[in-house]
């Protein structure tokens, strides 16, 4: 069987995405008449690639031939800075092109993934051996611990859709998806380190491999850390890899992309419980703050009064407070300050401190929570935090 004009361009897309991921290069991928059909880069589709034009001689090119088509791959330098073997290169790339082929003759393999991924964020794959089998079936490896990032690129995936048309064309839909997600695989480099979906609505999950290995390139002297619990454990670089992401993607679709980072969860069911956080945090903070990059952590009071999970608030309210476990005078300090209206004179007072201690404590306390309990917002999320912990203590 022959392949289709659009069974060669998916190839095309497949070759892109595993090749830029294998040699940590940007790399495209043009029809025999020089035009480009896929790309990891922010080359624009539908173009001549330059180097057909000039011969350049910065781009390893290598010749391809499925079935009647024929074409020319385009690898650039590697991003890594390691020289690529033209001949390693050529065979890797033969091998990527009769993988691809054969995935491309499967008609339904682009949506049997995200299917999976879809149901197994809405909570729908309760098994875990199962799970983690059937993910294996379809080339996913969820053996290793995963966090989820939830990316709207909604503006760039539905750009094509004109002042005319009602809707974009749903073959340019899956096109960008995929350009976003070639993007993606190639930010994060190694090949299982994030699996990628489009899960409709212009939104792209990253199931992202978040071990303290896997997080170290993002990790400053405090950015790896057990801080409230396991479910937040390395949420620091996660975050940092999200916001370096988040730079990249605006910068190769030229859009406006929002980021909703999730916390790990254990377990392959655990991803559903990561996407909720993820989207709650997406969709709220959006509205809320002009930022592009958002967490359960970075909503303020509003996460306490929208979320509805009382596991979730509790953990929120224990992750901001974890800081201060071992800093019983602070704490006391807080709960006079409270008690006291916050009021700098009553609390002095009561504590019998001297009003010079009690700024002191203040500053220490808006420095190792990042909230100011003299800001009227930064004190309601603290007080809320402290009723939700001594509640569940009492309870």
């Amino acid at each position: 069987m022959s392949l289709t004009m659009g069974q060669f361009e998916h190839v095309a897309e497949l070759i892109t995405i595993r090749t830029a991921e294998l040699l940590v290069a940007d790399v495209s991928v043009t029809n025999e008449l020089g035009v480009i059909v896929a790309s990891s880069a922010s080359r624009s589709i539908g173009t001549r690639h330059p180097a057909t034009n000039e011969g350049s001689q910065e781009f390893l090119r290598v010749p391809i031939r499925l079935d009647t088509r024929s074409g020319e791959i385009f690898v650039a330098a590697p991003t890594d800075g390691e020289a690529i073997s033209p001949r390693l290169a050529g065979a890797l790339i033969d091998l990527m092109v009769n993988e691809a082929t054969v995935v491309a003759r499967l008609p339904n393999q682009y949506e049997l993934k995200n299917t999976f991924i879809r149901n197994l964020l809405m909570g729908s794959i309760v098994d875990e051996a199962d799970g983690i089998g059937e993910g294996h079936t379809l080339g996913m490896d969820f053996s290793q611990p995963r966090a989820v990032v939830l990316i709207d690129a909604s503006a760039f995936v539905f750009a094509a859709a004109g002042p005319n048309t009602s809707e974009p064309d749903a073959a340019e839909v899956r096109r960008r998806a995929q350009f976003i997600i070639a993007s993606i695989v190639s930010f994060f480099s190694l090949p299982n380190d994030a699996i990628c979906a489009y899960i409709g609505a212009g939104e792209i999950v990253v199931l992202k491999a978040s071990t303290t290995q896997d997080l170290d390139a993002w990790a400053t002297a405090d950015g790896i850390q057990q801080r409230g619990g396991s479910s937040w454990a390395n949420l620091s670089a996660l975050k940092r890899a999200g916001s370096a992401l988040l730079a990249r993607l605006r910068c190769d679709t030229g859009s406006a992309v929002s980021i909703g980072i999730g916390r790990y969860h254990p377990g392959i069911r655990g991803l559903s419980q990561s996407y909720n956080d993820a989207h709650i945090a997406l969709a709220l903070g959006g509205r809320l703050s002009s930022n592009n990059l958002h967490c359960l952590d970075s909503l303020g009071i509003a996460a306490f009064v929208v979320v509805s999970d009382e596991r979730t608030k509790l953990d929120l309210a224990r992750h901001l407070l974890a800081p201060l476990a071992h800093e019983p005078e602070l704490l006391r300090t807080l709960d006079a300050y409270f008690a006291e209206n916050c009021s700098p004179s009553a609390t002095v007072q009561k504590l019998g401190i001297h009003r010079n201690s009690l700024a002191h404590r203040l500053d220490k306390i808006a420095i190792l929570l990042d909230l100011d309990p003299r800001q009227f917002e930064d004190a309601v999320q603290i007080r809320i935090a402290m009723l939700l912990d001594r509640y569940h203590i009492e309870g």
